[in-house]
């Protein structure tokens, strides 16, 4: 999901440097919710390469491939952009019958896949996941990158059932890696100094162990921490667009939180903020790295400075 949403501002910089062009994006389809966000692209095209993998040669799973391929070569593409630079994305790339742009080997997070490249571009490692993607896009349509990425995004109007009346933060406290969770003293402590000013606290969730967790770490907070129903993406971002403030470790959903531009506060140990955390806004912040986690009172601080909290009741 963090990929999609750092691709977002390509999009951006597409339309502003080629007034008429037309952006198409393939996407896996748990995430289709997310391009459509951007009012620049035109069709999303979702797929399902973490389902066909487990059965490809199934006859259903060979109708799909084949119907996504027919669906992209009838549009007639004059450039295709892979911007994961993964030999599954160079595959799909490849469907769409039209020449293929991506990174070169050195640049590529699979060097195989840079083979299915008709066009191959050198980016430094060594730089932001966006400004990585939005390099790539300027060398393969030959326009100059500069400045902050821009992500023009429109929030859905999906609504979100039982959603507290009152202002409220959303904890995003689960990842598939349990090295990216925060531990659960700090998100209690956190909860419960935001509830003391009036702020309900939201617990969103994505699988059973983690709506098990939400309700653990709801219970341990008390009053005023609850737990949401299973949101579709589209809620989820609707949800993320009315709060108040939002706090979430490193995962996709506090990507797309900063980027929607609701204060954020990112939280990082397990991976380098440099590289994957907001900077484009003044209402997002980065804490912690290099397996540091940064203290609840932190957070407060940084929610101080970004979301206007009051520094004491």
């Amino acid at each position: 999901m963090g990929d999609v949403v750092h691709a977002l501002p390509v999009v951006t910089d597409l339309v502003d440097a080629h007034p008429g062009i037309e952006i198409d994006w393939v996407v896996e389809e748990a995430f289709a919710d997310l391009p459509r966000l951007h009012p620049a692209v035109a069709e999303v095209v979702p797929v399902a390469v973490r389902r066909w993998r487990r059965t490809p040669f199934a006859p259903a799973v060979r109708a799909e491939v084949a119907a996504v391929r027919e669906r992209l070569r009838a549009r007639g593409y004059g450039l295709v952009l892979d911007l994961q630079g993964l030999v599954k994305s160079a595959w799909l790339s490849r469907l769409a019958g039209a020449p293929v742009a991506g990174f070169d080997r050195a640049s590529a997070r699979e060097p195989l896949a840079c083979l299915a490249y008709r066009h191959r571009y050198r980016v430094p490692l060594r730089l932001h996941a966006i400004e990585r993607l939005r390099q790539l896009a300027g060398q393969a349509l030959g326009h100059p990158v500069s400045g902050l990425p821009h992500f023009g995004l429109r929030a859905p109007s999906a609504s979100v059932p039982g959603l507290p009346a009152a202002p409220f933060a959303v904890f995003l406290h689960a990842t598939s890696r349990p090295a990216k969770q925060w531990p659960q003293a700090h998100w209690q402590a956190l909860g419960q100094a935001l509830a003391a000013r009036g702020l309900a606290v939201v617990l969103p969730w994505g699988s059973e162990p983690e709506r098990a967790q939400a309700e653990v770490l709801a219970a341990a907070i008390g009053e005023g921490a609850w737990v949401a129903p299973r949101l579709s993406l589209a809620q989820c971002a609707a949800l993320l667009a009315g709060a108040r403030l939002a706090v979430g470790v490193d995962t996709g959903l506090t990507h797309l939180s900063a980027a929607l531009d609701t204060p954020t506060a990112a939280l990082f140990a397990a991976t380098p903020a440099w590289r994957f955390g907001p900077f484009w806004t003044d209402r997002a912040v980065s804490l912690g790295e290099d397996g540091l986690w940064p203290t609840a009172a932190a957070v407060q601080s940084a929610l101080v400075r970004i979301a206007g909290l009051e520094a004491s009741r």
